[in-house]
């Protein structure tokens, strides 16, 4: 894993908090390293309301991908959704200083930034601005101005703005749960990374992604975003009319909108009973699988009635903007039994599930696979393709920290041996003062000792002895 750029996706669902570290491998497809996922207790309709129990969610969600994938979670792309989200089309132009060099990426930038500086309602600030098409001195239809000549470049955009307080809740509890957030994607438009092909971006696609809070609609036409919408419904408001209209507790309606729930009450047939058990020893409720799938069908037919009042307000009827692909359905919810035939009923448009396998390694994890994780392979996608280092391999963390501890104990040994020299040069002048003062001490002996003696010479010669033999001396000389 060493020198790899892995990469991690935060999903901030109503219903599950998913965090999915992964790579890409040498064939361009992407492995998943590990995966976390933890009720979502904090969050409702897409949006955080509860800071507390959200950042409890995050940190067991990133513990558990931590351990599989044996990373250290770092970096974190976020996805966002909510029924605060809406998009605008906005058109915006610049006028180029020297038309006689050419278009790059700086003019896009500029453009970008000028419209990022747009006026918004209150409390909501922009979080994507999609180039859609660009004009070069009024011609149309440009699709990428860069290395082209012109004087003013023109370019239409899609805006999604937000709620910015509810923008800052996420970002909070990304910080305090002790990650850094290093991007923000719209999640329709990273379930769509996921799920779908660049021919269907080309020929015209919708994405239906059905969460548990909200369904997303992201819509794309010659490679480029259209349009796109949050309906505050999900598979929750399905779950919750089982729960009234079968009198069960919330578990149980969950349970049996998964395992015997259908979008279309034609196929179950009248003597098809379930049995729930009882609460605290009452007898077991028996349920018909008829009734049950009726109220489904209720529910998600008026979801998808209001995303395609959507698709209508986009206009697909017109021979220009059709939608050759048809309709995407992926999210939790597109796992609902015959949910795809009662799209097709309603919209009349060629639909299909969208599973995020495409652009997975072939040995990936059956259970990755699933529509429920595609806006999670979604944003680890955004967040290889933007080169965030999301996490770091446990063995490099180690490495490292041996690493430096050699690096401290080479720079501490020079010191070590200096302090030794200063030592032993402090004993040597230590010994040289000693041996100065034995020296200086012997010829002070010495010298005491030559006085003695001269004083004991002169005593003698003054003494008694003295004259006697100075006289002998002196008549030796005379007799000579």
């Amino acid at each position: 894993m060493k020198n790899e750029n892995i990469a991690v996706g935060l999903d901030i669902g109503t219903t599950k908090i998913v965090a999915m570290v992964g790579k890409k491998n040498e064939y361009g497809k992407l492995e998943i390293l590990g995966l976390g996922k933890a009720k979502s207790l904090g969050v409702k309709r897409g949006v955080v309301n509860n800071i507390t129990q959200t950042i409890q969610s995050i940190q067991h969600a990133v513990k558990e991908a931590e351990a599989e994938s044996e990373c250290k979670i770092k970096n974190v792309v976020v996805g966002i959704a909510g029924q605060h989200i809406r998009s605008i089309q906005h058109s915006d132009y610049i006028s180029r200083e020297n038309p006689d060099e050419v278009i790059g990426s700086k003019d896009i930038e500029q453009l970008i930034s000028q419209v990022q500086k747009l006026t918004m309602l209150p409390g909501e600030e922009i979080i994507h601005v999609l180039p859609q098409e660009f004009k070069i001195d009024g011609e149309p239809g440009i699709k990428e101005p860069i290395g082209m000549y012109g004087s003013r470049l023109e370019a239409t955009f899609h805006v999604v703005v937000g709620q910015a307080a509810l923008i800052k809740n996420a970002g909070r509890c990304i910080k305090d749960a002790g990650l850094e957030l290093s991007g923000i994607t719209l999640e329709p438009l990273a379930s769509a990374e996921a799920v779908l092909s660049q021919e269907e971006k080309e020929a015209g696609v919708a994405i239906i992604d059905i969460g548990g809070g909200t369904t997303d609609l992201a819509i794309f036409k010659d490679g480029i975003i259209r349009h796109t919408a949050v309906v505050p419904f999900g598979g929750n408001v399905i779950t919750e009319d089982i729960k009234e209209g079968c009198s069960i507790i919330e578990r149980q309606a969950e349970t049996l909108k998964v395992r015997f729930g259908s979008a279309w009450p034609g196929e179950n047939k009248d003597n098809e009973i379930v049995s729930i058990p009882g609460l605290r020893g009452k007898e077991p409720k028996e349920i018909s699988l008829k009734n049950l799938s009726k109220i489904i069908h209720a529910r998600v037919d008026e979801i998808i009635q209001l995303v395609f009042s959507e698709i209508k307000t986009y206009g697909y009827e017109n021979p220009q903007k059709k939608l050759i692909a048809g309709i995407v359905l992926t999210g939790g919810g597109s796992e609902l039994k015959h949910i795809k035939q009662l799209v097709e009923y309603i919209t009349g448009i060629d639909t299909r599930i969208g599973y995020p396998n495409e652009h997975l390694a072939g040995d990936s994890n059956p259970e990755i696979s699933s529509p429920l994780y595609a806006t999670a392979v979604g944003l680890v996608m955004e967040s290889n393709r933007n080169e965030v280092i999301g996490a770091i391999p446990f063995e490099e963390i180690k490495a490292l920290e041996k690493l430096q501890e050699e690096e401290k104990a080479a720079a501490e040994q020079p010191v070590f041996h200096q302090k030794i020299e200063t030592i032993q040069e402090e004993v040597n002048q230590v010994n040289s003062t000693e041996g100065a003062i034995h020296i200086d001490l012997e010829e002070k002996e010495e010298a005491e000792t030559k006085k003695v003696a001269a004083s004991t010479a002169e005593k003698f010669e003054k003494g008694f002895f003295g004259n006697f033999v100075k006289k002998i001396k002196d008549y030796i000389e005379k007799q000579e």
